[in-house]
């Protein structure tokens, strides 16, 4: 009975866990030192002269909170040293995009990347 009831506890808080995958790509040879999360700003554009450092992707369940997927984002451009991050993008991932029926299946998109550049500014 014991076995059972901690199964049972333990399926519950495993099953209220969220998933993600964080993935970045540096695509620049210069170092740039890491950062505070706090000092990397959000930016849908910018008109200042920047150079790229990298590219983060954070595959996630499409529901969860986009100021949480972008506090991660932060997260990682500032490891990698950037200033801001432009160009988030999000799409639904997997099978689902595949199938013919898009309007019937249209919102079971299960999982979602989110996409953004980071940069440095000059």
């Amino acid at each position: 009975m014991k076995k059972t009831i901690l199964l049972l506890t333990l399926s519950i808080f495993v099953s209220g866990c969220s998933i993600y995958r964080i993935n970045s790509e540096e695509v620049t040879s210069n170092y740039y030192p890491s950062k505070k999360p706090e000092q990397v700003q959000v930016l849908e554009e910018t008109s200042d002269s920047y150079e790229i450092v990298g590219f983060v992707t954070i595959n996630s369940e499409r529901n969860q909170n986009f100021e949480e997927i972008v506090e991660k984002i932060k997260k990682e451009a500032a490891v990698l040293g950037g200033d801001a991050i432009i160009n988030i993008t999000t799409n639904a991932t997997g099978t689902w995009k595949k199938l013919p029926a898009q309007k019937f299946v249209g919102n079971a998109y299960v999982r979602a990347n989110y996409s953004a550049t980071v940069i440095v500014f000059k």
